[in-house]
């Protein structure tokens, strides 16, 4: 039940749904998982009275990055929104600034690995920041792990910042830092980062859907038997999100308190929300408060959003290389993060300008006494096992507790809160 073919992140069930979109129940019914639509999700993060007052996102962008993209997004995202009662977005708008995308083959399971991912990364930045405008940014070369890939898309974020085309920017793509040549490579990349803090956009980052390893190898056939943290949602001018699962009812009230995501066991593992420490980065000032589980190393993620298979997002596709235009049940930190772009884009409405680096807001919020905007979770954990080479192994992840973890970061977010103190407390 993992996604079909390679990398991206995104992992979905194989079980179409045609027609109109499904209940909870009819999901649990036919395929044992739960599934949930943007309505429901509006509410488990309370922001539904944001939309009431008029703050939807409007006026902001959101660019979300992409290689290769998907040949049917438009009329798809134009079926999602009928679907579940969503405005068009103002704008949407597909780039190719650093080359034309090969065209879409679908018996290439890379390519449609990452259609699936564009749709879900484009429906759910929608989902939450409904009257945000749409940048889809399509990239030539697939990214998998280590260098591959990332030069374009650096490049293609170089863009996007040079012409001001987004306010906020949506990575649903990591690689471990173990598998690049050497520090110094990642560090060659970072000037989209660069360029984003001084252009005040905001940079989201996966954490990664492996516990605290990550891939050895581009077909996700082997994992380091190690802990692994992945780039770029480590390095310190991102935002890293990581995964929880959610418990909702048909009205999206949570029944439960949200735990760290862990379908290790339910899918076959290495499954769980990322997260760990940096080998590349020191710990940066914003993350003095957390010292004593960070040590002198950048930890992530910062905040978790939901990630689930079993409580995925409802994703609808229509593309060929699938069995059926229809919703399919999506999940991982790839859902996570187009869903916190969204609240980003809310956030940047709210406060009246783009807010761009908002790492030393969300830690100065965490400690400030009274604020509620950030929810701390305090259950679940991301260690993971798994077979490989006729070996059982174990990377012990971090369990979720009062305060930062290492699985949960800071915890999540309550977005009538969370919104106007991150615009009070991102001041420039």
């Amino acid at each position: 039940m993992a996604a079909a073919g390679i990398p991206p992140m995104s992992k979905f069930v194989n079980r179409p749904f045609a027609g109109t979109p499904p209940t909870t129940v009819q999901c649990l019914n036919s395929t044992g998982f739960a599934c949930y639509s943007p309505s429901q999700f509006e509410t488990a993060y309370n922001m539904k009275s944001l939309y009431q007052d008029k703050w939807t996102g409007a006026g902001e962008t959101i660019a979300l990055v992409d290689s290769f993209g998907s040949p049917t997004i438009k009329q798809d995202l134009a079926t999602f929104d009928a679907g579940f009662g969503l405005p068009a977005p103002p704008s949407f708008k597909v780039i190719q600034p650093v080359g034309k995308v090969p065209a879409y083959n679908p018996d290439n399971s890379l390519m449609v690995s990452w259609a699936e991912e564009t749709s879900l990364d484009v429906e759910y930045a929608h989902a939450m920041a409904p009257g945000a405008n749409l940048l889809l940014v399509e990239t030539p070369v697939a990214e998998t792990i280590g260098l591959q890939g990332f030069p374009q898309i650096v490049a293609a974020e170089n863009y996007v910042i040079k012409h001001k085309m987004a306010d906020v920017i949506s990575q649903s793509l990591a690689a471990a830092e173990a598998s690049f040549p050497s520090a110094s490579s990642i560090l060659k990349l970072r000037s989209a980062y660069i360029a984003a803090v001084k252009a005040h956009v905001t940079v989201l980052g996966a954490a990664g859907d492996w516990g605290e390893t990550s891939p050895s190898d581009a077909s996700e056939s082997t994992y380091y038997t190690h802990a692994a943290a992945n780039w770029p949602a480590t390095d310190p001018l991102v935002t890293s999100v990581g995964g929880l699962q959610l418990h909702l009812n048909a009205a999206g009230d949570q029944v439960l308190a949200p735990n760290v995501w862990n379908e290790n066991s339910l899918l076959g593992g290495p499954v769980a929300g990322g997260g760990g420490v940096s080998s590349v980065f020191g710990r940066p000032s914003y993350q003095n408060s957390v010292e004593s589980v960070v040590g002198d190393h950048r930890g992530v993620p910062d905040l978790s959003m939901s990630a689930s298979v079993d409580g995925g997002a409802l994703v609808y596709m229509s593309f060929k290389g699938l069995p059926g235009p229809a919703y399919y049940i999506i999940g991982g930190t790839s859902e996570a993060t187009p869903l916190l772009a969204g609240v980003i884009a809310v956030a940047d409405q709210y406060a009246g300008h783009p807010l761009g680096l908002i790492n030393p807001a969300l830690y100065k919020i965490a400690a400030t006494k009274g604020e509620t905007g950030i929810v701390d979770v305090t259950t679940g954990e991301n260690t993971v096992t798994f077979v490989q080479n006729g070996h059982t192994y174990t990377v012990p992840g971090a369990v979720a507790g009062p305060g930062y973890d290492l699985s949960s970061g800071l915890g999540t977010i309550d977005g009538a809160s969370f919104v106007p103190e991150l615009a009070k407390a991102d001041q420039w």
